[in-house]
């Protein structure tokens, strides 16, 4: 474990010492924090001993901490936000606002020190104001000393308590969590209701609450002879003889720790081929049949995921019955467990990707959700379809049927938009999961699969423990396929511009067919063309755009063959095939469906109206 640990640190120091020759830095934290819960009351007490250091070349004045739980109080901006917004969402709804004062969330301040001196505070929300005694230079540290209390809410979204499946605690966003400065500045953003940014550093966290309760959490757990339930063989036990009961965990190189808790969960563990340990906690009562199933589904998820994206880089995940749909945390997720056994493995497979695309390759999600879920949406139907048997050949075809019911909505929203600042629910939620996967699919389609896997691979690799942004993806992803793809972040990500495609007319001329394709829409892409004989053989084109310098390789083991590049200025687009036109068994665009062309019935000849043919 320590050898483990000690790997991962000189790796980080290594890339961020490699990384800031280049201008690149990130903050780090130290978080030690003894909690004691009152299962009775449920409030808790917590002491916090945050050690700062500021990697910046900025000198700090203040610092600024999320307060979550004071979201779910009448009142708060995600109880208005909830009840004005076009669609709400309706595990959430109007239900803050009918909150009694024993059922809301709070986070309170009791004492703030840095460097033992007192220092002045102001809450605002789910925001915390800090007025640091001293400031914080670039490259030196302060410890900030916090004393806080807590109420934990009934739980209505992600956290909280005595959910609907009847967990008892379900602790995410639970304490006083520093927010990330950048080179954008600080991200201080009160809680809406939807994403999470963090500062990367380790955690020791000692939880202490009735002796009869089961924990699930981030890290790994320090003491398993004193607390067994199912850490340790229960002839290794030796619990102490009290009512309470401390659990002690570690975790290192996170950016968040969340818990939960329960009397009723069952703990299993199963293990990867490298050792991982995959931790289930469920309750049996109530799901049993369906969670003893999981784990099979669980470890193929992380095999494919390890051969495929890059490896876990942690030794331990759990996977947490929680009631509330499904959330991400490091080494850890909370998810819904009433559920087929089907459903039980799609929300599993998604919250465990985000190990990949969010807890380790930690982007800003509430600027670039869409680098969170779209990427792991993309990894998930990617997942499933192997572990089903592969039998889909579009696993991705959801994702963009999605995009064009939003496209057609009038809704539609660029992807540059702030997750707390969509119009709609509907359009984030396209947008986050849907277009983003759209983007990495279609993306795909632009380089080829060969250069795709290997950028996708690469990025894991040079960015994990960091944040990356999307200009740092675009780099990774043009240096693995040797192009320039400026057009295609700028058209995706900025505009919400439509591909749309069309076969103009084929005409045919001494035996030679002339193929001319119109661009109706307002984003260009390159093409692959199909043209099938009569006789089964298939001619695949490819028309590269002239922006991108550079064109895909063959990735289907088929005839393949790089026309002319299309500047994309040019509305119409000919090129001639030595076939007559009676030889032609008809001809597609993108035949492999992951151009995201908002009309496809124009795609295909020989049954499209504007079809013009001539004799010889």
């Amino acid at each position: 474990m320590k050898k483990i640990a000690s790997t991962v640190l000189v790796f980080l120091a290594f890339t961020l010492a490699v990384n800031a020759q280049y201008g690149y830095w990130q903050q780090s934290v130290n978080y030690k924090m003894d909690i004691n819960l009152n299962v009775e009351t449920n409030q808790f007490t917590g002491k916090q001993e945050l050690t700062y250091t500021n990697n910046s070349p900025d000198t700090l004045t203040k610092v600024f901490y999320h307060l979550y739980f004071n979201a779910f109080q009448p009142g708060s901006m995600m109880d208005v936000r909830s009840r004005t917004i076009e669609d709400p969402d309706p595990r959430v709804g109007s239900r803050i606002a009918a909150l009694k004062p024993e059922e809301i969330g709070y986070q309170k301040i009791d004492r703030l020190t840095q460097d033992g001196k007192k220092i002045k505070y102001e809450i605002s929300g789910t925001i915390l104001e800090v007025e640091l005694a001293k400031p914080l230079l670039p490259g030196k540290k302060t410890i900030l000393n916090m004393d806080f209390s807590a109420q934990v809410p009934i739980q209505i979204r992600r956290s909280g308590r005595d959910n609907k499946e009847e967990i008892r605690y379900s602790m995410t966003q639970w304490y006083p969590k520093l927010c990330e400065y950048d080179e954008d500045g600080w991200h201080s953003d009160p809680y809406i209701g939807r994403e999470f940014h963090g500062v990367f550093g380790n955690f020791e966290v000692n939880i202490t609450l009735d002796s009869s309760y089961v924990v699930a959490a981030t890290g790994y757990l320090q003491n398993k002879t004193e607390i067994g339930h199912g850490y340790i063989e229960n002839s290794q036990v030796k619990r102490p003889n009290s009512k309470n009961l401390m659990w002690k965990f570690k975790a290192e190189m996170v950016h968040d720790f969340a818990w939960a808790a329960d009397p009723d969960y069952t703990h299993t563990i199963a293990k990867t081929s490298n050792g991982t340990e995959i931790h289930f906690f469920y309750q049996a009562d109530t799901c049993k049949e369906n969670w003893e199933k999981l784990p099979e589904y669980a470890v193929q998820c992380f095999e494919i995921m390890n051969n495929t994206f890059g490896e876990y880089p942690y030794k331990k995940y759990s996977v947490i019955q929680g009631g509330d749909g499904g959330m991400e945390y490091p080494m850890a997720t909370l998810i819904v467990g009433r559920i087929s056994l089907k459903g039980l493995i799609s929300v599993t497979v998604h919250e465990a990707i985000h190990s990949w695309y969010q807890h380790a390759l930690a982007t800003n999600e509430s600027k670039y959700p869409w680098m969170d879920e779209g990427f792991t949406s993309y990894a998930q139907d990617y997942v499933l379809n192997e572990i089903y048997g592969g039998r889909n050949p579009n696993p991705h075809a959801g994702a963009y049927r999605g995009y064009y019911r939003l496209m057609e909505s009038g809704k539609n929203e660029p992807l540059t938009t702030h997750a707390d600042h969509y119009q709609t629910n509907f359009a984030y939620g396209v947008n986050s999961y849907s277009k983003g996967q759209v983007f990495l699919h279609q993306l795909s389609y632009v380089i080829g699969y060969e250069a795709f896997f290997k950028g996708m691979k690469n990025y894991y690799n040079q960015w994990k423990f960091k944040h990356p942004k999307p200009v740092d993806f675009k780099k990774v992803m043009e240096k693995a396929s040797g192009m320039e793809l400026d057009w295609y972040f700028d058209y995706f990500i900025t505009s919400t511009n439509k591909i749309n495609y069309a076969i103009k007319s084929v005409n045919c001329d001494a035996g030679i067919t002339k193929i001319t394709i119109e661009n109706k829409g307002d984003f260009p892409m390159p093409l692959d063309i199909s043209v099938i004989l009569n006789d089964g053989t298939e001619i695949l084109y490819n028309i590269p755009l002239r922006v991108m310098r550079g064109a895909k390789t063959n990735e289907n083991k088929t005839v393949f063959e790089v026309l002319e590049d299309w500047p994309w200025v040019y509305p119409d687009y000919a090129f001639s095939i030595e076939h007559d036109i009676d030889e032609i068994q008809s001809i597609i665009i993108d035949p492999s469906q992951r151009l995201a062309d908002v009309d496809q019935d124009d795609n295909v000849y020989p049954n499209q109206k504007t079809i013009i043919f001539e004799s010889k």
